[in-house]
């Protein structure tokens, strides 16, 4: 596990699934339109790009170890365009080793990209930047749960397909990851990262204690994440093969429970569940902020941490040329005597 900090905050989201693996309706998916549309429209948000920033860092990390075509490129849940501007920026270049190597690499492959999202202001807002003109994008406004846009629905299309914090406002993944592996190409793969696990595990047990504490019940302010092990369930039931997994932590630090809240609005992340939990009353953000500080604050800096777990996910889809694992018990040559170890 990768464990970063960084000094600021974010949000809350993602996915239950019924014992027979059939999603439940968890989100309301125009409430969370119009959240991303407001979020989107305010300058501010802008400062608030700095997870997705990071994800997309390490994404060109993962790319530049393929040697597939990025001919023909789908991004997923594109949001704003985070990858395609970290993908032309040399902010991270010096950083970190061999990033910039890395991301000239990554850079000059890419051919043509398809953005897509749900929220016409999000995938709009780097519109005018610089690296539109570096890269070849087409921005799609289109339903990403729905694969109604001919975008989404042509199989055997991508060479790659990126999705990046999207996915966990999904209410049904396994239809997703299913339609992801028609459209893409045989012996090509999807590479994204979703929240998961215990992301944001502080504030919600700090909002479980202060809203028992006020008024003796508890509200579901914060949805269930995604687990590592249903995710790899998931993909392996849609057709993806070579699954790769990898969980990573960052933890950010932030002033106080206001400033955390008011970045995940500005993020759109605010909580979209179908079953509407009672308005945020000043009673429970007045309780909600001594709970925080005395379970998780830091007691030199008085700075609130709060921990977002990503599940980093590679899956190929079948092909001619993909690498298939032997059979069980075929092996030749016995492990001991691969390690050249002699018996005592």
């Amino acid at each position: 596990m990768v464990i970063a900090c960084f000094k600021r905050c974010l949000h809350s989201t993602s996915k239950v699934l019924s014992p027979n693996g059939s999603p439940f309706q968890v989100f309301n998916r125009h409430i969370k339109l119009l959240q991303r549309e407001r979020a989107a429209a305010q300058e501010e948000s802008n400062l608030v790009e700095y997870l997705r920033d990071e994800i997309a860092r390490r994404t060109v990390g993962r790319l530049s170890c393929l040697t597939t075509p990025f001919d023909n490129v789908l991004d997923y849940g594109s949001n704003g365009g985070n990858f395609e501007k970290i993908v032309c920026s040399s902010k991270y270049d010096g950083k970190f080793q061999r990033y910039t190597e890395d991301r000239k690499l990554v850079k000059s492959k890419l051919r043509r990209i398809t953005m897509v999202d749900s929220s016409e202001s999000m995938i709009s807002k780097y519109k005018d930047d610089a690296f539109n003109n570096e890269l070849d994008i087409r921005r799609v406004v289109a339903d990403e749960e729905a694969f109604k846009d001919p975008v989404l629905r042509r199989e055997n299309q991508y060479d790659l397909i990126i999705s990046n914090l999207s996915m966990h406002w999904i209410n049904d993944l396994p239809g997703t990851f299913r339609h992801l592996n028609s459209i893409l190409k045989p012996d090509r793969c999807f590479i994204g990262t979703i929240f998961g696990g215990d992301t944001l595990f502080e504030l919600r047990a700090s909002l479980q204690l202060a809203e028992v504490e006020r008024y003796g019940g508890l509200s579901a302010r914060i949805s269930p994440f995604v687990r590592s092990s249903d995710v790899e369930g998931l993909m392996q039931k849609a057709g993806f093969q070579m699954l790769t997994l990898d969980v990573q932590d960052i933890v950010v630090e932030y002033p106080n429970v206001v400033a955390l809240m008011r970045d995940l609005q500005l993020m759109g992340e605010s909580n979209a569940i179908t079953n509407t939990p009672p308005p945020l009353t000043k009673d429970i953000l007045i309780a909600v902020e001594p709970v925080y500080k005395a379970l998780y604050g830091d007691r030199k800096t008085g700075h609130l941490p709060a921990t977002f777990r990503f599940i980093d996910i590679i899956g190929w889809k079948p092909g001619k040329n993909l690498s298939q694992p032997v059979a069980r018990g075929s092996a030749t040559v016995d492990l001991k005597s691969a390690l050249g170890n002699d018996t005592n």
